[in-house]
């Protein structure tokens, strides 16, 4: 049972941070109505590559709510540089070998996981050690994880008692993820980079190919950067008979978000 000191000096806020090299993202929560209050995406124009810390320090001194005080910091970490490994065949002692088939490692890489409650899974992954360090410098302490470990956890859950393969493409500003879930067993994650709308249709029917999905009956969800009215969403749907954005609407009722900004901000909004 909580003291009567830390019931006097919880503020009832928690922070949410997904960051990367070139921008980051962050929401304020109240933990006891789980509505959101405030949200806001930080993008690092004319990103000079190894300034990174700098770009943050100047984003939390023009942000005051980055400094306030919270109960609980969330720090979700956004890449490709992943990879899932069913619990049988992992070993926390060789953390870049079930890496270096799909990205380029290094022997100075930081390799870190994390354990997908509920699965029998983990996601191995390349944290961002510089933005960490500077995180702890002010926050003293935060739980980090992978961006699409909340990503793949999130969809496997809506997956449940749905035997039909759900194919859902999450969109960010230089790739997309790619998860193909049947009654919460993952059938498929990749992440592929794009640069014109033709990139993802292809990624996209590859796949579909790969896995001897037929466009005329797959169910394709699309949510993250994009929206109706987006050329990747019209691309998808001259193609794939069932094309629709991810239904979001359990996220917008408890955030008090819109259905556009749940859908953008899924990962954020999950944990």
């Amino acid at each position: 049972m909580a003291s009567e000191t830390d019931i006097t000096t919880k503020k009832y806020r928690k922070l949410v941070m997904k960051v990367s090299q070139t921008g980051f993202s962050f929401c304020c929560i109240d933990t006891i109505t789980h509505r959101v209050t405030l949200l806001k995406e930080i993008s690092f124009e004319k990103f000079v590559k190894g300034n990174t810390t700098d770009y943050y320090w100047n984003a939390f001194v023009d942000n005051p709510e980055l400094t306030r005080q919270y109960d609980d910091f969330l720090i979700l970490h956004e890449n490709n540089l992943n990879t899932f490994v069913p619990k049988a065949l992992f070993d926390e002692d060789y953390l870049g070998s079930y890496l270096q088939y799909n990205t380029q490692v290094f022997e100075t890489d930081f390799f870190d996981f994390d354990e997908i409650s509920g699965y029998d899974m983990c996601n191995v992954y390349i944290p961002y050690v510089n933005i960490n360090n500077f995180l702890i410098d002010q926050f003293g302490s935060f739980t980090y994880k992978s961006a699409n470990s909340v990503l793949v956890k999130s969809l496997l859950d809506l997956s449940r008692n749905i035997e039909e393969k759900q194919v859902y493409a999450h969109f960010s500003e230089k790739h997309f993820e790619l998860v193909v879930t049947q009654n919460q067993k993952l059938i498929l994650y990749n992440s592929f980079n794009y640069s014109v709308k033709e990139d993802f249709l292809y990624f996209l029917l590859f796949t579909a190919e790969q896995l001897a999905l037929n466009p005329e009956t797959f169910k394709l969800h699309l949510l993250g950067r994009i929206s109706e009215n987006d050329e990747y969403f019209k691309m998808a749907y001259k193609y794939v008979r069932h094309v629709q954005m991810l239904d979001v609407s359990d996220i917008a009722s408890r955030t008090g978000l819109t259905d556009d900004e749940c859908r953008k901000h899924f990962i954020l909004l999950q944990p």
